[in-house]
């Protein structure tokens, strides 16, 4: 019988040490505090039978305490120690089931997407009145042409700018050609005086009333075709 009293402490010591293992390092001690403290106190009345019966139930109580507890999580990153295949995973890693640094796919490059700029673009200007039967700009014409210069300086410096001068019917055709090569003239001058280079022109006309847009017939329509084309070549 003393035997069998030795040797059960040292079988459910061994069932407890088992159960605990699964444990965190920090339950360990709480572990065997409660099957020790229980066993012993069962264990101290003097009695074989319940000596015996209080390290039985000592254990018990120790491995329902390891029970309780489950599985461990040493490292905090939400997966049993049993099943954690990394340990020791630094805090606010992200991991996987296994508690494994997760892979997270790099974010998609943004798609930058070029805006397609015309090879051959054409400005109007239908809104320069030059003074009646002349070539000389207002004060008016210059503040619109400066808001034109401000647009054309955007330009790339390679643009070729072709300028080409256009009136109504009323006048012979020669008057009217000679006329529209001046207005063309004063319109490049102008540019040219707020600091786009002279060699950015390549060519000056008067097409005079060759190439109408509208109906001669009418004001309306006379006043669409006075105007000054810039021809932008990029």
């Amino acid at each position: 019988m003393s035997m069998f009293r030795v040797a059960l402490p040292l079988i459910l010591l061994t069932s407890v040490l088992t159960g605990c293992a699964g444990l965190q390092k920090t339950d360990w001690p709480m572990c065997a505090a409660v099957g020790g403290v229980t066993g012993a106190g069962l264990g101290a009345i003097q009695n074989a039978t319940f000596a015996g019966y209080g390290a039985l139930i000592g254990g018990g109580v120790a491995a329902a305490y390891c029970w309780v507890h489950g599985d461990g999580d040493e490292d905090g990153d939400g997966v049993p120690d049993s099943r954690d295949k990394c340990p020791g995973t630094p805090k606010g890693v992200q991991v996987d089931a296994n508690g494994c640094p997760a892979v997270v796919a790099p974010a998609p490059e943004p798609v930058v997407v070029e805006a397609v700029v015309p090879k051959e673009e054409t400005i109007v200007i239908n809104d320069v009145y030059f003074k009646f039967d002349s070539a000389k700009l207002t004060p008016a014409d210059k503040s619109k042409l400066d808001l034109i210069s401000t647009r054309l300086k955007r330009e790339a410096p390679s643009a070729q700018l072709h300028v080409s001068g256009h009136t109504d019917s009323v006048g012979s055709d020669a008057y009217n050609k000679k006329l529209s090569k001046k207005r063309a003239m004063s319109v490049t001058d102008y540019l040219v005086s707020t600091g786009i280079a002279r060699s950015s022109f390549v060519s000056v006309v008067g097409e005079g009333e060759s190439r109408p847009v509208a109906d001669n017939k009418t004001a309306e329509g006379r006043a669409l075709n006075r105007r000054v084309e810039i021809k932008i070549n990029r």
